[in-house]
């Protein structure tokens, strides 16, 4: 066993978390709180998710409910990141994670690769769905950011007859890309920096290096293909105004 979960897990695990905290208070980040909070849940959800996993797996309709709620979390977990202020804009953050990560998990399943078993279907899908919505959130903000802060050129090009979503397009696409290098980071030095958690997770059950390192590059390589997509989708919502903050026009293409 990798850690004793006992009082002494508690403690450090407290201290941990308020030494975080504590760090982006003195730097003035502005997130003491949100680190509090984000750690604290995390320790509820856990607790709650370990519990419910021991259920659901039994059951396929309660498998399906519980994939879908992850869904739900993610697609309002980024809508909320990218569009922080009220209204219906952020509930566009369901295509893009959708986009990337249905076919994925439906190809697996129709493959063989994945079985219809809640205790193999529910951390793959909840891997592509993590990495879904860590590139929309990041794509989406800095596309939203970009465009906010050349709006300038934005009209330039509209001066000079490109369409809306085109003019749109010119100034977002890159920095909607530079969502892509965490994972393309991850993926190009595996085992070198970092041994990601599929990979130990499988040592510490039993399964030889060969196989664990085996599974690892396939939980990568399906990443960067549910990430790729949920970047050109999320770009491209933001370039048709679908995805936009709340002070911004409406698009007026359709």
């Amino acid at each position: 066993m990798l850690l004793d979960v006992n009082a002494t897990f508690g403690a450090v695990l407290a201290v941990l978390l308020c030494l975080a905290a504590g760090t982006v208070a003195l730097a003035r980040l502005g997130r003491a709180r949100d680190t509090l909070v984000a750690g604290t849940r995390a320790a509820v959800q856990l607790v709650a998710v370990s519990l419910v996993i021991g259920w659901v797996v039994r059951s396929l309709p309660l498998l399906l409910c519980f994939l879908l709620l992850m869904y739900a979390v993610a697609v309002r977990t980024a809508g909320r990141r990218v569009v922080p202020a009220p209204g219906g804009a952020w509930l566009w953050a369901a295509v893009p994670i959708a986009a990337g990560v249905v076919p994925v998990v439906v190809a697996l399943l129709l493959t063989g690769l994945v079985p219809v078993r809640g205790i193999t279907l529910i951390p793959v899908t909840g891997i592509l769905i993590g990495g879904a919505l860590t590139v929309t959130v990041l794509s989406g903000r800095r596309a939203l950011d970009e465009l906010a802060t050349r709006k300038g050129e934005v009209e330039a090009g509209l001066a000079l007859g490109l369409q809306e979503r085109e003019a749109r397009l010119e100034v977002a696409r890159e920095a909607a890309s530079d969502a892509l290098l965490p994972g393309m980071d991850q993926t190009r030095t595996v085992g070198l920096v970092t041994l990601p958690g599929a990979f130990v997770g499988m040592l510490l059950g039993g399964a030889s290096p060969l196989r664990a390192g085996a599974v690892q590059l396939f939980v990568l390589v399906a990443l960067l293909l549910v990430q790729a997509v949920a970047v050109a989708v999320t770009l491209e919502l933001v370039a048709r105004g679908r995805l936009r903050r709340e002070w911004e026009p409406r698009s007026r293409e359709t």
